[in-house]
């Protein structure tokens, strides 16, 4: 054979070889975002089914006691204020 036939023979193979390699790349990414979906989408439902998976506990009822009422505290009024104006006019 020529050696312009085995070039070209060998380019061809060569173009074979990057159509093949690029649509490996193509699927393995396909494959990547495929597993990328799977382990978002079972890690939120794996929250969601754990919380539906857990059995109600019974509760009984709690007593409620009633709270014992205090009286509030009041703050101390400002009789000084309040009797001044009072003296003056019991004074007047």
């Amino acid at each position: 054979m020529s050696q312009k036939k085995l070039v070209k023979q060998l380019l061809k193979k060569l173009d074979k070889l990057e159509s093949d390699r690029e649509k490996l790349i193509d699927k393995l990414a396909k494959a990547l975002d495929k597993l990328e979906k799977k382990v978002v989408d079972k890690k939120t439902p794996v929250k969601k089914s754990a919380a539906a998976k857990k059995v109600p506990t019974k509760k009984t009822p709690a007593k409620k006691v009633a709270a014992k009422k205090t009286p509030a505290k009041k703050a101390p009024a400002k009789r000084a204020a309040a009797k001044k104006p009072a003296v003056n006019s019991e004074a007047s």
